[in-house]
């Protein structure tokens, strides 16, 4: 798992930086990209496993955007395993002209903003797909450790302040994970890792 690589196109600040610390936490290499330029670079590099682009930072009708939706698209076969996945963020604003586009062309999307536990889902299954990790991520089989709270708290935020959410996440609290809450995350995962090295055949 520590091999994965992420990079994320999107020039929102905010949300960029919560998409790095969240999927940071994981020990995977993260890095973003904030212009069509950059992202052409680091694509270059050929070390991704996973792409997450903003729909209103790369356009639709981009040269980028075409990239992307190339290497989206599925592939049959071993290749598959090695191949890029892509999942497209679509926030509101977009989200009547991007949607219809991305679902008659079968294309991985989530609409921002979105729950913590429903992004990690989707990201873990695309990389399982690829067989860049083994099992589905932790923090997706451990609900209620953020988006079950969280996704309460947002309800009702939502409904009080009556504003538009243009964040990565559901609530701006989403993806700011205390540090108490990441050292335990952290523990748990070198705890797993050393029992499975050590007893990997135990039973029970």
């Amino acid at each position: 798992m520590e091999n994965v690589g992420v990079l994320i196109i999107e020039d929102d600040a905010a949300s960029q930086a919560a998409l790095l610390q969240v999927l940071g936490a994981e020990g995977w290499v993260v890095e973003g990209a904030v212009s069509s330029s950059q992202a052409f670079q680091q694509l270059a590099t050929g070390k991704w496993a996973l792409v997450l682009a903003n729909i209103a930072t790369i356009g639709l009708r981009s040269a980028l955007f075409v990239t992307l939706r190339e290497l989206a698209l599925p592939i049959e076969g071993e290749a598959a395993k090695a191949h890029v996945r892509v999942l497209f963020l679509v926030p509101e604003a977009t989200a009547a002209e991007a949607t219809p586009r991305l679902e008659e062309e079968h294309l991985p999307y989530v609409l921002k903003p979105v729950t913590f536990h429903d992004l990690l889902e989707r990201v873990s299954d695309l990389l399982m797909e690829t067989e860049a990790i083994g099992a589905p991520l932790r923090k997706v089989k451990q609900e209620g450790m953020t988006s079950g709270r969280r996704s309460r708290r947002h309800g009702r935020d939502a409904s009080r302040d009556g504003g538009r959410n243009t964040g990565m996440f559901s609530n701006h609290e989403d993806y700011q994970w205390s540090e108490e809450e990441l050292a335990e995350y952290e523990r748990q995962e070198t705890e797993a890792q050393k029992k499975k090295k050590k007893n990997p055949l135990t039973l029970g």
